[in-house]
C-alpha cells in the first residue's frame, strides 16, 4: 500500500503536469508534513519554487496546481496561504480506510523497495587478539540497524565483519608469544582472551622499542603471508579463540554477520597496485608508492598521499580496502555498498573512495557510503573509560546494563508489592538492558558524540527503550485485563475516528514507511527512534483521554484496533532497531 505522502506527491505531481504543462514531469512537488496542526497534515511549497521557471507570481501558481489536484476522496479543500502555501487536510473517512487496509496487513503498510538493490554493510570489525570495547559498540549497533531496515525493504543485503585479522600485530604477537607463552601457538584456548590482549600490548611496547624484536616480528608476518604451516597454525589459533569471543558478545546483543576479515584479501592487493600503477596513478614518496589525492592538502599545502605501499613493500588498510571495494563489486555484485565506521575515519574512506573512482574500480551504477558515528563519553563529557583509565570492555558495560536493570525492576516490585518469580525478574533484567543500551545510542545523531548514561537509558520517562516497550506493555495489560483477543475481533470491523487523540494517532501509525524510506535513504536510525517515541506519547495521551474496554461496543472495536496497530507498529519498528519487547513488565 502506498503511503499518505506517496499518495499525495502522486495527485500533485499530476496536477502539475496537467496545470503547466509535461515540462514539469519530475518536478519535486516539495510535499511535506505540515510544519504545525494549524497549517494542516501537510504542505507544498512547491509554487514559490517555480515563480522564476514559469514567471509568475506564487498565488497564482498554487491556485492553478490546487484547481489540477484530484484529491476530493483524500482530502479537504485545499487552503492556499501566504504567498502561496497549499495546506492539506486528510478526510477522518479516509484514514479509517488506510487503517483498515493496513490491519490485516503483517507489513503494516510498509512497501518494499523497487527495484530491490544488492546492498553491503560492512560494520562492526573488531581486532583479533584484542577483546571488544566500548569503541565497537556504536559501530555494531548502527550497522545492524541499517542491515535491519534495508531486509525489510526488500533489499538482499549482505552483512560483512570486516575484521583485523592480518597484518604486523600477528608478526609481533606471534614472535612475543615463542618467548613467554609457546604453548598458546599450539593449543586452543591456552590463554585467556583477556591475558592474550596484556600480551599484545606487552609485545607492542617490544616492537617500538627493540629493533632486534621489531625485526624478528617482520620475519614472522613474511611467514604468515608465504603460508609457512607452524606460523599459519599459530594464527588459525589465535583468529578461533577471538572469534568464539566476539560470538559470545553477537549472541547477547542478537547480531547476525558473515565475517570476512582482511585475511580474505591477501591475494588480492598485488594486483590492486598493479592496476594502479597501470594506470599511471602510482608515485613513490619516500620509498612508499601511493595516489596523491585530489583535493587533500596539509596545511603547508602539500598534497596529501594515500599509500597503498609501504617503503618495506608490505600493503596497508587503504590496499584491502581497494581490493574489498573490487571484490564487492565483481563478486558480491554489490550496488550499493555501506562502510560503518567512526568518524576519524571519514577521510581514509573519502580517499579510497576517490581513488576506486580515478582507478575505473568503482562504475557510476555503484553507490559507496561512509556512514561515521561520534564517540561514546562518560558523563563527565570525555572519552569512556574505567577508574584505572582502561577503555571499557563492551562485555562489562552490557553486564552492567543488565544488573542496573534487574536491580531497578526488583526496587519497583517492592514499591508495587507485586511478586514475581525469579526466571521473569532475569529475563526482563536481561531484555531492559541490552534493550536500553542499544536505544542510548541509536536515537543519537550517530554524527555526533553522545553521553552515556546508565540511569538516563533506563529512565522509565523520556526518549528511552523502557519508555518505549512500557508503551507497547499497556496494550498488551489492555488485552489481559478485557480478555482479548487481538487476532479475532471481528470481520469487517469498522474503525471509528472522532476524537482528536484518535485522529492524532492514525496520522502517525499511517507515517511509518515514510519513515522507512528516508532511514534507507540517509542511513539515520535516529529518525526512526524519534517516529516510536512520538507514536508511544500519543499512544499514552489517547490511552489517558479516551476510554477503550469501557466504550460502547463499535467504538470499543475500533479502539481496541487502534490500540493494537499501536503495539504491532511498535514492536516492528523496534524489531528493526534490533530490540525486543516484552509482554509484561
Amino acid at each position: 500500500m502506498n503511503s499518505l505522502l506517496y499518495q499525495l506527491k502522486n495527485h500533485f505531481n499530476e496536477a502539475l503536469v496537467t496545470a503547466f504543462g509535461t515540462e514539469m514531469a519530475g518536478v519535486d512537488p516539495l510535499v511535506v508534513l505540515a510544519s504545525n496542526p494549524k497549517f494542516g497534515d501537510y504542505q507544498s511549497n512547491v509554487a514559490m519554487s517555480l515563480t522564476k521557471k514559469l514567471g509568475e507570481k506564487p498565488r497564482s501558481i498554487a491556485q492553478k496546481i490546487v484547481e489540477n489536484l484530484n484529491i476530493t476522496e483524500m482530502c479537504e479543500a485545499p487552503e492556499i496561504a501566504g504567498p502561496g502555501f497549499i495546506n492539506l487536510t486528510i478526510k477522518p473517512a479516509y484514514l479509517e480506510a488506510q487503517l483498515s487496509a493496513i490491519e490485516k496487513d503483517d507489513r503494516l503498510g510498509v512497501e518494499t523497495a523497487q527495484p530491490p538493490q544488492k546492498v553491503i554493510v560492512d560494520f562492526s570489525s573488531p581486532n583479533i587478539a584484542k577483546e571488544m570495547h566500548v569503541g565497537h559498540l556504536r559501530s555494531t549497533i548502527i550497522g545492524d540497524c541499517i542491515a535491519r531496515i534495508l531486509e525489510f525493504r526488500g533489499h538482499d543485503v549482505l552483512r560483512l565483519n570486516h575484521v583485523g585479522d592480518w597484518g604486523t600485530q600477528f608478526g609481533m604477537l606471534i614472535t612475543y608469544l615463542r618467548e613467554v607463552y609457546p604453548e598458546a601457538l599450539t593449543t586452543a584456548d591456552a590463554l585467556d582472551l583477556g591475558d592474550l590482549v596484556s600480551l599484545y600490548k606487552k609485545a607492542k611496547i617490544r616492537f617500538d622499542e627493540d629493533e632486534k624484536f621489531k625485526e624478528t616480528a617482520r620475519e614472522e608476518v613474511v611467514k604468515l603471508q608465504s603460508g609457512e604451516e607452524d606460523t599459519r597454525h599459530a594464527w588459525k589459533l589465535l583468529c578461533d579463540q577471538s572469534r568464539r569471543e566476539f560470538q559470545v558478545i553477537y549472541d547477547r546483543l542478537d547480531i547476525k554477520l558473515n565475517e570476512r576479515g582482511e585475511s580474505f584479501y591477501n591475494p588480492f592487493l598485488s594486483g590492486v597496485v598493479e592496476d594502479l600503477e597501470k594506470q599511471g596513478l602510482l608515485e613513490e614518496s619516500d620509498g612508499a608508492m601511493c595516489v596523491f589525492l585530489e583535493g587533500f592538502t596539509n596545511k603547508a599545502g602539500d598534497r596529501l598521499p594515500l599509500i597503498v605501499q609501504k617503503s618495506d613493500g608490505g600493503y596497508n588498510y587503504a590496499t584491502t580496502d581497494l581490493a574489498a571495494l573490487r571484490y564487492r563489486i565483481a563478486s558480491d555484485s554489490a550496488d550499493r555498498i555501506v562502510y560503518v565506521t567512526d568518524s576519524g575515519q571519514s577521510n581514509h574512506f573519502a580517499g579510497v573512495f576517490q581513488v576506486a573512482k580515478r582507478a575505473d574500480f568503482l562504475p557510476e551504477n555503484v553507490e559507496v557510503v561512509h556512514v561515521p558515528f561520534g564517540l561514546v563519553l562518560g558523563e563527565d563529557g570525555k572519552k569512556l573509560k574505567t577508574r584505572s583509565g582502561e577503555t571499557v570492555k563492551l562485555r562489562d558495560l552490557l553486564d552492567e546494563a543488565v544488573d542496573r536493570a534487574g536491580k531497578d525492576l526488583k526496587s519497583r516490585l517492592l514499591e508495587e508489592d507485586r511478586s514475581e518469580s525469579d526466571e521473569f525478574i532475569d529475563n526482563v533484567g536481561k531484555v531492559v538492558g541490552i534493550d536500553a543500551v542499544k536505544y542510548a545510542d541509536l536515537s543519537q545523531n550517530r554524527t555526533s558524540d553522545y553521553k552515556f548514561s546508565y540511569d538516563k537509558m533506563l529512565d522509565l520517562k523520556g526518549n528511552t527503550a523502557p519508555y518505549m516497550l512500557y508503551a507497547y506493555v499497556r496494550v498488551q495489560g489492555i488485552s489481559r485485563k478485557g480478555n482479548i483477543d487481538f487476532d479475532n475481533l471481528g470481520e469487517d470491523i469498522k474503525i471509528i475516528l472522532q476524537e482528536e487523540e484518535e485522529l492524532v494517532l492514525a496520522k502517525h501509525i499511517l507515517q511509518l514507511s515514510d519513515i522507512l524510506v528516508e532511514v534507507e535513504r540517509d542511513l539515520l536510525p535516529n529518525r526512526l527512534c524519534d517516529y516510536l517515541y512520538e507514536l508511544s506519547k500519543k499512544y499514552n495521551q489517547f490511552y489517558d483521554r479516551c476510554t477503550v474496554l469501557q466504550a460502547e461496543d463499535t467504538v470499543k472495536t475500533s479502539r481496541l484496533v487502534l490500540s493494537d496497530l499501536t503495539a504491532r507498529t511498535l514492536k516492528l519498528g523496534l524489531s528493526l532497531l534490533g530490540i525486543q519487547v516484552l509482554e509484561r513488565m
